[in-house]
């Protein structure tokens, strides 16, 4: 008997026996087989082929934006970042699958039209995102609840929070950025945005102040007082001009405050800023508050007189009143200003100085009513903003014993009917003057442009003056406006040293730099989709390297499935 051990079989040929099909037989006979057929599964419509329409960065978007320019920055860089990283900006709301909504908490009616558009928003089931200084100061909102935030100091990681937004998560970033301890000034200035206006960049030197305004709400929002090194800043203004912007503005809640937590200052700043202007180019100084400028009268006095400066300063004084201005905390007496105003008068001949008022301030009485009055009789300020008091919840004024709502109405009125009382341009008709024309009027019969002053004069609108230093004739003066003709022998200037983005091109996306090592940029346009830089590039194509790898996979199923049930 053989052992377990002993081979049974000798060889694997042994287990076919001549009476067996050879493989050659076997194939021939395969060929006579008829496959029998197979029922096909019809696909559902759900099942076909397709991109899924979820996948983030291939929806379109509406933004809206309201409040101050600084705000305005905020919502550039948004959707520059959100176009680069392959979402389409739209301005239909209608057609946009999500609403990025970018508030303002100064006054109650902007809250209101904010709170309004989110309400809008989810009854059209709309995908919505808010940002801004309404849900960062206060988030626990009923109407913001279910909601994603994005944070005023985390606009850096829009595309993340859309990004969850669009898959119907809910995100809420409302965290500071800090360096060290050290808070910072926010997001980063070299992100990707799309300039509202591309001959105009908006630049944001410092968020926060060191106030503690008793009616103001922005402030819970922004925080104290955090600043951008000069050196980032700068570099900013550079990219900006060589990307054919031919006017900068500065913002800030306090542009006067700039520089104290970081160990400098707002001229410092300023001078090496108009070191980087081209002629022609101009600067805009956003708002300061009374007590951070009063320390920088001289310096401030020449730099508003640099050729490429606007002489022009926002300087809110809010109340006349030195009991008023104490139960506001605004931390100066009304001789102040008077000081800041004079001195710039004075030094600086023609300079334009906007300011604030607040009516009907928390016990705000007829007389300290008539002090306010009797300062704007005297200034005939050019500029006014009239805003009526509005309390605004969690602030310290909303607990105070309020004026009448009837005696607010009528102060303010009375005030508008005195600011409309004087026109601040009639003495200008008939004189020659250069303005730089940056955009279209309202109602886009004329282009809008800006003498050294910062008046505005309107001028024909014709191509060829866009984005250029024009020399025009005053012929007529209006109680906001001039209009000007241009001088018959005067040439139009071209200030900008590059060609300017089309209107919706994402800035940030940097130019081939022109021949030799000289500062500028290539005459020529990119195609928006080929210079992307290394924070949009990577994210866009693995974006669509992901889809293409998807439908690739998908096909190639498709086809393995239809061989297995040939075989």
């Amino acid at each position: 008997m053989p052992s377990g051990c002993d081979p049974l079989i000798e060889d694997i040929e042994d287990m076919v026996s001549f009476n067996d099909p050879t493989p050659h037989d076997r194939q021939s006979a395969r060929k006579s087989i008829i496959p029998r057929s197979r029922k096909k599964k019809e696909l559902l419509s759900n099942e076909e082929l397709q991109a899924d329409s979820l996948i983030p960065g291939t929806q379109k978007i509406w933004m809206k934006t309201w409040g101050c320019s600084h705000n305005n920055s905020d919502g550039e860089y948004m959707a520059g970042q959100l176009a680069a990283s392959g979402y389409k900006m739209t301005d239909d709301p209608a057609e946009a699958d999500l609403w990025l909504l970018n508030s303002c908490t100064v006054k109650n009616p902007a809250e209101d039209h904010f709170r309004n558009s989110v309400k809008k928003a989810q009854e059209q089931q709309k995908k919505v995102v808010v940002a801004g200084c309404v849900p960062q100061a206060q988030p626990r909102m009923d109407y913001l609840k279910g909601l994603s935030i994005i944070g005023v100091q985390q606009i850096d990681r829009v595309v993340e929070v859309v990004d969850e937004a669009v898959k119907g998560h809910s995100v809420r970033l409302l965290g500071q950025k800090k360096d060290g301890g050290r808070r910072l000034g926010g997001a980063r200035l070299d992100l990707p945005k799309i300039r509202k206006n591309p001959l105009i960049e908006i630049i944001s030197i410092n968020t926060g102040c060191l106030n503690a305004c008793t009616y103001c709400k922005t402030k819970h929002a922004r925080g104290d007082l955090a600043s951008y090194p000069i050196e980032e800043l700068v570099e900013r203004a550079r990219q900006s001009f060589q990307e054919g912007v031919c006017e900068i503005w500065l913002t800030s809640e306090d542009t006067g405050a700039y520089g104290r937590d970081i160990g400098t200052d707002l001229p410092t700043l300023l001078w090496r800023l108009v070191e980087e202007i081209p002629e022609g180019a101009m600067l805009r100084l956003g708002m300061t508050n009374p007590p951070y400028i009063l320390e920088h009268l001289e310096e401030m006095a020449k730099i508003l007189n640099h050729p490429r400066v606007y002489a022009f300063l926002h300087v809110p004084v809010q109340s006349a009143s030195d009991s008023v201005l104490m139960d506001m905390k605004r931390e100066y007496c009304i001789d102040d200003f008077r000081r800041v105003v004079d001195f710039l008068k004075e030094r600086v001949p023609g300079v334009t100085i906007a300011t604030d008022i607040i009516c009907g301030f928390p016990g705000e009485t007829e007389e300290d009513f008539q002090d306010t009055l009797e300062l704007v009789k005297h200034y005939q300020f050019p500029s006014l903003f009239i805003n009526q008091f509005y309390p605004r919840p969690g602030t310290p004024a909303a607990k105070m014993e309020q004026v009448p709502a009837p005696v607010k109405k009528q102060r303010t009125k009375k005030l508008s009917e005195l600011f409309h009382s004087y026109n601040p341009y009639d003495h200008k008709v008939g004189e020659r003057q250069f303005v730089l024309v940056t955009e279209e009027s309202f109602d886009t019969q004329y282009y809008v442009s800006h003498n050294t002053f910062y008046e505005q004069v309107l001028v024909p609108k014709r191509a060829e003056f866009k984005g250029k230093m024009i020399e025009v004739e005053i012929y007529e003066a209006g109680k906001h406006f001039m209009k000007g003709r241009p001088v018959e022998d005067s040439k139009p200037f071209t200030p900008s040293i590059a060609a300017p983005l089309r209107k919706g091109e994402v800035s940030g996306l940097m130019r081939e730099p022109m021949a030799n090592g000289v500062k500028g940029a290539a005459s020529v346009p990119p195609d928006p989709g080929l210079l992307l830089g290394s924070y949009s590039l990577d994210r866009e194509l693995l974006k669509k390297l992901g889809i293409g790898f998807a439908l690739a996979a998908a096909i190639l199923a498709f086809i393995v499935e239809k061989l297995c049930r040939m075989y």
